[in-house]
């Protein structure tokens, strides 16, 4: 029986937004000429105030002037100077539209009126003030530090694991189980998991909730052979073929979370057990058919044993047996062969014919 999952429409119309690349400028370069700028605003200034001193007055006001304008405009291109580092990427937006995507590491100079832009850098700064207060309250740092805090804005590129705990759900027979799974993800299209969804790292969460929920209720935990599950052999179970179905796992995940820019690297199960309200019951039938099976096993070599011993003692004409006393061996052998516990031997001393 092969399952199919489908999902929900509002999921694939994500609005698509194209990615551009932004051309940037070395920073090194843009920093020696604000240096150098601001060096001549300052000496402008002071030319200007040495004019002021000495009553030359038709010179001073535009050389103070100018430096003034030196300072602001040099000012405002320090705003454009951005540090990248390693695995993370920057999405610029200018006057509330794109601008364009840096992915490059290093040092480099954007427009100093784009800004870096994620969903998360609210919730990312409140965990940081929080941990801040917390250090400025333990006396690991002053009260500048705190004051001079600043919201990331970068998106990391790096691999991420989400890992939601256990999830109680019902298989296709109904059975309650608690099931864990670990999802190892990255941003792989920034401009998407910035633009597309409000905070991509909640999407990713709620989405693998989902997931694996729905990809766990449509298998069986295990199979038993009464009748309650018709499948052949090639059909697989959560326990048996956790590889399999955390692989369809991942391939219903990533269809959710493609058009948000992300992608899933693997999901594993790291947990698998029946719910607590079952769990005994369960346990007991488990092994109720281990014990059929070993049952069988036993009493299918028990039978070709004793038939073996008898064929044997009739081709040697080591003694002759009439029915009665066939059957009453081959009940005495079954019963030892077959018994759970040792057989004490009792012996004849008379004949046995």
């Amino acid at each position: 029986m092969k399952h199919s999952v489908f999902l929900p429409k509002e999921f694939m119309n994500i609005k698509n937004i194209k990615e551009k690349e932004l051309r940037v400028v070395s920073g090194f370069l843009v920093l020696i000429i604000i240096i150098s700028g601001l060096i001549l605003s300052t000496a402008l200034f002071i030319n200007g105030m040495i004019m002021v001193f000495n009553y030359q007055t038709s010179l001073n006001v535009g050389l103070i002037l100018a430096s003034l304008l030196g300072w602001t405009f040099f000012g405002i291109l320090m705003r454009g100077l951005k540090i990248n580092r390693p695995n993370e990427a920057r999405v610029f937006t200018l006057f509330g539209a794109y601008h364009g995507t840096v992915k490059t590491s290093g040092f480099y100079f954007v427009n100093p009126f784009a800004s870096s832009f994620t969903p998360d850098a609210n919730n990312q700064r409140a965990e940081l003030e929080q941990q801040m207060r917390e250090a400025y309250k333990q006396g690991k740092v002053d009260a500048a530090t705190v004051s001079k805090m600043s919201s990331p804005k970068t998106i990391s590129l790096k691999a991420n694991a989400c890992d939601n705990g256990l999830q109680k759900v019902n298989d296709v027979l109904g059975n309650p189980i608690t099931i864990g799974a670990v999802v190892i993800w990255y941003v792989e299209n920034p401009t998407q998991a910035v633009f597309a969804v409000e905070n991509y790292k909640e999407y990713i969460s709620i989405q693998s909730d989902s997931a694996i929920r729905n990809v766990a209720r449509l298998y069986p935990y295990d199979v038993f052979d009464d009748g309650d599950y018709d499948e052949d052999a090639s059909e697989k179970t959560l326990r048996g073929s956790s590889v399999e179905i955390a692989e369809t796992m991942k391939m219903e995940l990533q269809k959710r979370v493609s058009n948000a820019g992300l992608r899933i690297e693997d999901v594993r199960i790291t947990h698998l057990a029946y719910a607590e309200e079952v769990a005994a019951a369960m346990l007991q039938r488990q092994q109720a058919v281990a014990i059929i099976a070993a049952k069988q096993k036993i009493v299918e070599g028990a039978v070709s044993m004793v038939k073996m011993a008898v064929e044997r003692l009739e081709e040697d004409d080591v003694v002759v047996l009439d029915k009665e006393k066939k059957a009453a061996m081959v009940s005495n052998l079954l019963v030892v062969l077959c018994g759970s516990r040792d057989a004490q031997p009792v012996v004849n001393s008379g004949s046995i014919q």
